[in-house]
């Protein structure tokens, strides 16, 4: 297959570009800042002349898929919200973008684009099925089953951080209570201890008793967490991503031994848990990934 798609990540400080060919060689990439304010119009130009200085001199590219921070409709065409974005409800972000750069546009979930990015190229590559657990300042997700990404019917499928681990928890954003995201977040580790995930993992390198013990305590309710998750979805992997996942080795003994006491092993049997590897990255990869499966696919279906 002798074409070219361009991946996008839309952040709130930074959209990530990059020009791809079907085995996942970068050929060129580009980054811009995004426009503040971020409202739709001024980030679909900065998209549309970014788009424009990548595809300079090349005929290959035929379509574009864009991870947005947000959850998107199921036709994977309309920005229900961005998060940390500027006016953004029910935006037509791939209608509008078609028309200014004349190629299909595809958008997804930029956790989502993760999880895919993960499974493409990174620690994902030789599954199948797994899951993507991002934990930064919010806890978000990723699922994949038989390669392909699984948003559910109406596009809002794997919101893996709001599942409920205690019914009288802290009260979530969600309208939840004791989510999985209210305990595992940088936001949780902040509440409870004041310090950054890099201080408390910090003071539990330097042998703090209260700081190993957090991060054991935490080892566990994620554990609890990915073991609901696993009795319904039986992944081959499990994979961590986030910035509080470079301190996975205070709190990967902790999940694991809570993972074995809670499931089954005929539900958790093979499972690896892994660490992502793409890091900032993984957005943009899994956005093109993303285009080559729903885009390019469909022309080749039409074609023959």
């Amino acid at each position: 297959m002798n074409v070219e798609v361009i991946g996008i990540d839309l952040g709130g400080t930074a959209i990530k570009l990059g020009r791809f060919g079907s085995d996942g060689t970068c050929y060129q990439s580009l980054t811009v800042a995004t426009p503040q304010p971020a409202t739709p119009d001024e980030v679909i130009d900065a998209i549309a002349n970014a788009t424009t200085q990548l595809r300079e001199n090349v005929n290959k590219v035929v379509a574009i898929g864009l991870g947005t921070p947000g959850p998107v409709d199921a036709t994977g065409k309309i920005a229900k919200v961005a998060i940390n974005l500027a006016g953004w409800q029910d935006v037509p972000l791939a209608w509008v973008l078609e028309e200014k750069t004349g190629l299909p546009v595809i958008l997804a979930n930029d956790a989502n684009c993760a999880g895919l990015g993960e499974a493409w190229l990174g620690a994902g590559r030789q599954f199948e099925n797994l899951i993507l657990l991002t934990l930064g300042t919010g806890v978000g997700g990723a699922i994949i089953l038989n390669g392909e990404l699984f948003v559910g019917h109406q596009g809002a499928a794997g919101e893996l951080g709001l599942i409920s681990i205690n019914f009288e928890g802290p009260i979530c954003n969600s309208g939840n209570r004791g989510s999985l995201e209210q305990y595992t977040s940088v936001q949780a580790i902040r509440r409870d201890t004041g310090l950054e995930p890099a201080e408390l993992a910090e003071k539990a390198l330097a042998g703090d008793e209260k700081a190993l013990s957090y991060w054991q305590q935490y080892g566990k309710l994620l554990g609890v967490g990915l073991g609901n998750l696993i009795y319904v979805l039986t992944p081959e992997a499990i994979i961590l991503g986030g910035g509080i996942s470079a301190g996975a080795d205070l709190f990967l003994p902790a999940m694991k031994a809570e993972l074995e006491q809670r499931v089954l092993f005929s539900s958790r049997e093979g499972l690896e848990i892994l660490i992502a590897e793409l890091g900032n990255q993984a957005g943009m990869i899994g956005a093109a990934k993303l285009a080559f499966q729903k885009l390019v696919k469909i022309e080749d279906q039409l074609k023959s």
